[in-house]
């Protein structure tokens, strides 16, 4: 819209009826001028911690029956908010037909507050859980296709705040092998700083390294530690994603094996000799295979 692709950005798709905006919050002002923006509908701020660089994401709706002002008037009053600075773009769901009433958006809000919630790639901003109120049988039908849509386009616009870090396991006979299964691979060493025995598992996804949720995380940090790695294990604890017992409560993304292996051992490692197979394979061999193997 403003010929950049850092700008405003509006998207749709010939067979539905969604109408979708991305709009960073320095771009708001330019927007008065969108009748569409007026309507009702659900948005999502997007914005990053300054200290842990954790993705932040807040769901809410906006109807215009209760302002008067629509979707833009609700993310101007967020800009105003100082408890809501730290978001950066918006993405905004509304219709071309404005079929979206109170009942619609607020099933919606909370369905996509769930969706990233159990996603749990984003730190979802929302105090309370928004409620689904009672829609009919027939709204909900065609809610659920307006939000498979807009899961699709959110992916585009940049923003995986439904997928999981971890794809479940598809049982469809004809699913392609790579979509099967994803490289599960594991580390366990002695500690020497606490005398523990640290066991943890990971994921090799397409996007990294997931350390899996029950890993046993080193709580004391070497001078070899890498100060990003540092500051990660710092808020982890903070907040609770490890617990007292050196037990990590999520699932947590990382973008190299090493980065992955010094989280857990609160020091240096080499990722690609740390991390290995139920066999005992080690990540290295595993990559020098597939190396010979296309080369062959």
């Amino acid at each position: 819209m403003d010929g950049t692709p850092r700008g405003r950005i509006k998207c749709s798709i010939n067979t539905w009826t969604g109408i979708v905006y991305r709009i960073p919050r320095t771009e708001l002002e330019k927007c008065s001028e969108r009748k569409d923006l007026s309507q009702s509908g659900v948005y999502f701020l997007f914005g990053t911690s300054e200290e842990s660089s954790e993705n932040y994401v807040y769901v809410g709706q906006a109807d215009v029956r209760k302002n008067g002002k629509g979707i833009l008037g609700r993310l101007l009053e967020h800009k105003k908010n100082s408890e809501k600075d730290y978001w950066t773009e918006a993405i905004v769901f509304t219709t071309s037909n404005d079929f979206l009433g109170a009942t619609e958006i607020s099933w919606l809000e909370s369905y996509f507050c769930s969706l990233a919630t159990r996603a749990n790639r984003y730190i979802v901003k929302n105090g309370n859980e928004p409620s689904p109120g009672k829609p009919t049988e027939e709204v909900i039908s065609d809610l659920q296709n307006f939000a498979m849509y807009a899961e699709m386009v959110m992916g585009v616009l940049g923003h995986k705040v439904f997928e999981p870090l971890i794809k479940v396991e598809s049982n469809q006979s004809n699913a392609e092998p790579s979509s099967l299964t994803e490289t599960q691979l594991f580390l366990e060493r002695k500690s020497r700083k606490s005398n523990i025995l640290l066991k943890a598992s990971c994921v090799q996804t397409s996007e990294g390294f997931v350390v899996k949720q029950g890993s046993m995380i080193e709580t004391i940090d070497s001078h070899s530690i890498p100060i990003g790695i540092k500051e990660k294990r710092k808020y982890a604890i903070s907040d609770k994603k490890i617990d007292r017992e050196g037990i990590l409560q999520v699932d947590m993304q990382f973008n190299s094996p090493s980065y992955a292996a010094a989280f857990v051992i609160g020091g240096h490692a080499n990722g690609l000799t740390e991390w290995k197979t139920a066999d005992g394979i080690t990540l290295k061999e595993i990559e020098q295979s597939e190396v010979t193997q296309t080369n062959a």
